[in-house]
C-alpha cells in the first residue's frame, strides 16, 4: 500500500522545510537535529509515578541507569516485572531524552517498573561498547530485582532501531553467559544483519539505504566485525533457545526485511514468536505516537505482548 496519509504529511513538511538527511550533517548537528525531531513528534511524554535517576558502573566507567515507576507498589504486594528498554539512533545518535516517552508509555501500559541506560555511542566507541554497557545495565537489574521489589524471573529486554539490535544481542549474550534469565524480547524494527543490503528509493526525507550505511560505518571500527553475532544476530549459528519475541516492522523501511527475516528464524529455531508488519508506515513510527495513530496502537500492541509474557512468566513461577 502506499506511504499512509499521516505519514506522507510528516514526510511532506520535512522535505518542503529543506531539512538535510541526518547522515549529511556533523555528528553534534546529527544529534541535536533527532532530539529535536523526536520531541516535536512525541512531545513531553505521559506521567508516571516516579523517575529515578541512578549510575551503573560500566566497563569504561558509571553510567546514567534511568527507572520508570508506572503506579506505587504496597509494601505486601508482589514482586513486580521489568523491562530494560534500550533506546535508538543507530549507536550514534539517541539519548535518555530521545527514549523518555515510549519508556513512559511502556511503564504505564505494562505496569512495569523501565529501565533505559545511557549507553555509550559511536564512533567514540565502537562496537562493541554499547552492548557491554546494556549489559552492565541488565546484570545490575537482574541483581537488584529483590532489592527494588521486582521479579529476576520476569525480566523482558527491548528496543527500537539499534536499541532492537543490542535486545537481540543481549539474548544471545545471556544464553552464552548461562544469565540472566530474560523473559522476553521486544524488537522494534531491529537491525539484525550488517551484509542485507538496503534496497529501493532513498527518499531524503525518510530513514533510508543512506541512512543505514550512516550508522553502520561509525558503529563498526572494521566491516569485518559485521560477522560477529552480537552485531547482526541474524548470523548466529543458532538461534535456539532464546526467549520468546514480538517483532514489530514497517512496510517503508529499509531494516524492514532483516528484522522479517530474523523472526522467521528464530520461529525456525523453534522459538515463540509474534510478528507483526505495520503497512504505510516508515522507520521511527513507533517513537511517533502524536503523529501517527499506528505509533500509538504499536505501543499499545508492545504492552499487550508482553503483559501476556508478564503473566505467563508469574503463573509459571507460582507452581
Amino acid at each position: 500500500m502506499p506511504l499512509h496519509p499521516q505519514a506522507e504529511a510528516v514526510r511532506a513538511r520535512r522535505a518542503a522545510a529543506g531539512t538535510p538527511p541526518l547522515y549529511t550533517r556533523t555528528l553534534a548537528e546529527a544529534r541535536a537535529a533527532d532530539l529535536a525531531d523526536l520531541r516535536a513528534a512525541t512531545g513531553a511524554g505521559e506521567p508516571v509515578h516516579r523517575v529515578e535517576e541512578s549510575t551503573v558502573e560500566g566497563p569504561g566507567g558509571p553510567l546514567a541507569l534511568r527507572r520508570y515507576r508506572p503506579a506505587p507498589r504496597p509494601q505486601d504486594a508482589p514482586p513486580g516485572p521489568a523491562l530494560l528498554y534500550l533506546y535508538g539512533g543507530g549507536w550514534v545518535l539517541g539519548s535518555l531524552e530521545t527514549g523518555d516517552p515510549v519508556c513512559r508509555a511502556l511503564a504505564n501500559a505494562t505496569g512495569a517498573d523501565v529501565f533505559a541506560v545511557g549507553y555509550r555511542h559511536a564512533p567514540e566507541h565502537r562496537f562493541p561498547a554499547a552492548l557491554h554497557d546494556c549489559w552492565a545495565a541488565l546484570d545490575r537489574i537482574a541483581r537488584q530485582a529483590p532489592q527494588w521489589g521486582l521479579d529476576p524471573a520476569r525480566i523482558a529486554v527491548g528496543g527500537d532501531s539499534a536499541g532492537g539490535n543490542l535486545a537481540a544481542a543481549l539474548t544471545l549474550l545471556a544464553r552464552e553467559r548461562g544469565g540472566p534469565a530474560i523473559l522476553h524480547q521486544l524488537l522494534v524494527y531491529p537491525n539484525t544483519d550488517h551484509r542485507v543490503p538496503a534496497d529501493g528509493e532513498a527518499d531524503p526525507a525518510l530513514f533510508n539505504r543512506h541512512s543505514v550505511a550512516w550508522y553502520w560505518s561509525h558503529y563498526l571500527a572494521d566491516p569485518a566485525d559485521g560477522a560477529n553475532p552480537l552485531a547482526s544476530p541474524l548470523r548466529a549459528p543458532s538461534l535456539a533457545g532464546l526467549p520468546p519475541a514480538t517483532v514489530i516492522t514497517a512496510e517503508y523501511d529499509p531494516l524492514r526485511e532483516e528484522g522479517e527475516e530474523y523472526a522467521e528464524a528464530l520461529r525456525a529455531a523453534g522459538v515463540p514468536v509474534e510478528l507483526r508488519r505495520y503497512h504505510g508506515m516508515p522507520h521511527g513510527f513507533f517513537a511517533m505516537p502524536g503523529l501517527l495513530d499506528d505509533g500509538r496502537r504499536a505501543q499499545l500492541f508492545a504492552a499487550e505482548r508482553l503483559v501476556a509474557a508478564y503473566r505467563t512468566g508469574a503463573a509459571e513461577g507460582a507452581r
